[in-house]
């Protein structure tokens, strides 16, 4: 009976934190690395100076990174990868667009993760595309050993993914708080 109050609890208290984010997509990549990539309602991120202030947020873009539970790492299942270079290019369907380098954060709901506040380069009301460049790390930011070169060369290869007709005004109307 205990189990029951307790998942009763977590479900009241947790689903409604998850269901603010907008699941753009969801990809994976050898050697078995799990993203997912998120459009968020805006926050206040620190430090402050080196972040786009909530107020001039429309959204907040995200790039979850996880070890696979198969992956041929044999990296621990559902760990942060680290040290991956994230750029999203948004393009509004009227022809405005930006790129944005994501970051990692951290916060309570996602742990470890890339992200980036952003003002879409457009209205709120507007669809966009996205495209998420994933390049490994600059070769002086990760040492990587014989035994992982010989199998694997490098941590990842360059790749990109492209999501097609996003709209974001739901979240670009919510607030965290």
């Amino acid at each position: 009976m205990p189990n029951k109050i307790l998942l009763f609890l977590l479900v009241i208290f947790f689903v409604p934190l998850f269901s603010e984010e907008m699941i753009i997509g969801k990809k994976t990549i050898q050697p078995g690395i799990e993203l997912i990539f998120e459009g968020a309602p805006k926050d206040t991120i620190f430090p402050k100076d080196s972040h786009l202030a909530e107020k001039d947020t429309d959204i907040h873009i995200e790039m979850l990174a996880y070890w696979t539970d198969d992956n041929s790492a044999s990296a621990p299942a559902r760990s942060f990868v680290a040290y991956l270079n994230v750029l999203a290019e948004i393009k509004s369907k009227n022809g405005f667009s930006k790129k944005v380098k994501l970051t990692p954060h951290l916060n309570l709901i996602d742990n470890l993760h890339y992200a980036q506040n952003v003002k879409l380069p457009g209205r709120i009301d507007d669809l966009y595309d996205i495209t998420f460049t994933i390049s490994p790390p600059k070769k002086e930011d990760l040492g990587i050993h014989y035994d992982w070169n010989s199998k694997f060369g490098g941590l990842i290869k360059k790749t990109s993914f492209t999501f097609r007709d996003l709209d974001f005004e739901k979240i670009a109307l919510k607030s965290r708080r």
